[in-house]
């Protein structure tokens, strides 16, 4: 049963950073993000929050970095909104997963267009 809280609890998490990170943050060097997922712990005290950033590597690590410098900011902007007992510490992490399912899907469309020339 406290499994599907935090699983609620995350998905409420994922909802409400996507706004601030999008509507909330007025940092430059912050690119366009998007929240993929958040793994929060069984006693809800630390959030994995997976991002997907478009651009460079050099973009990818400057929105890091103003992460990492805005983390106090979004954790209290979060707390503002969901109304628990403590809020979660916020980890980013980057989510390769996109980039990765782009490469296989590259990769299949050229296997079929050379299965089609011969």
């Amino acid at each position: 049963m406290a499994r599907i809280r935090v699983g609620r609890v995350g998905e409420q998490i994922k909802k409400e950073l996507s706004v601030i990170l999008q509507a909330e943050l007025k940092d430059p060097r912050v690119g366009f993000i998007t929240v993929t997922g958040v793994e929060v712990t069984n006693d809800l005290s630390q959030a994995k929050v997976f991002l997907s950033v478009l651009g460079t590597d050099q973009q990818k690590e400057a929105t890091l970095s103003a992460l990492a410098k805005a983390t106090g900011f979004i954790r209290s902007e979060l707390g503002k909104r969901i109304r628990l007992r403590k809020t979660p510490e916020l980890l980013f992490q980057f989510d390769a997963s996109i980039e990765y399912g782009s490469r296989i899907d590259q990769l299949l469309t050229q296997l079929n267009e050379r299965n089609a020339d011969q």
